[in-house]
């Protein structure tokens, strides 16, 4: 799996305001902004973004996903 095409799912069930991919085609690192992470602590977060693989996740086809996921206000916070 390309970058690019983990991004595209990823954008494809959820919606994202920024989003980088780094990884090898198996594993991978992201970083991820959307409005939807809003009152979620990090491991709701992370279970919002492995909801959006699915059986990628259980096929192999993505081995490892770390990340670090943020609001879009915790973003703007960080961009200073």
């Amino acid at each position: 799996m390309t970058a690019e095409q983990l991004q595209a799912l990823i954008q494809s069930h959820l919606p994202c305001e920024h989003i980088t991919l780094e990884g090898d085609g198996r594993h991978w690192y992201a970083t991820i902004v959307s409005a939807e992470f809003e009152g979620k602590r990090a491991i709701q977060r992370h279970q919002r973004v492995y909801a959006t693989l699915g059986a990628k996740m259980h096929t192999d086809e993505v081995h490892a996903l770390s990340m670090k996921t943020y609001t879009p206000a915790e973003w703007a916070a960080l961009e200073k």
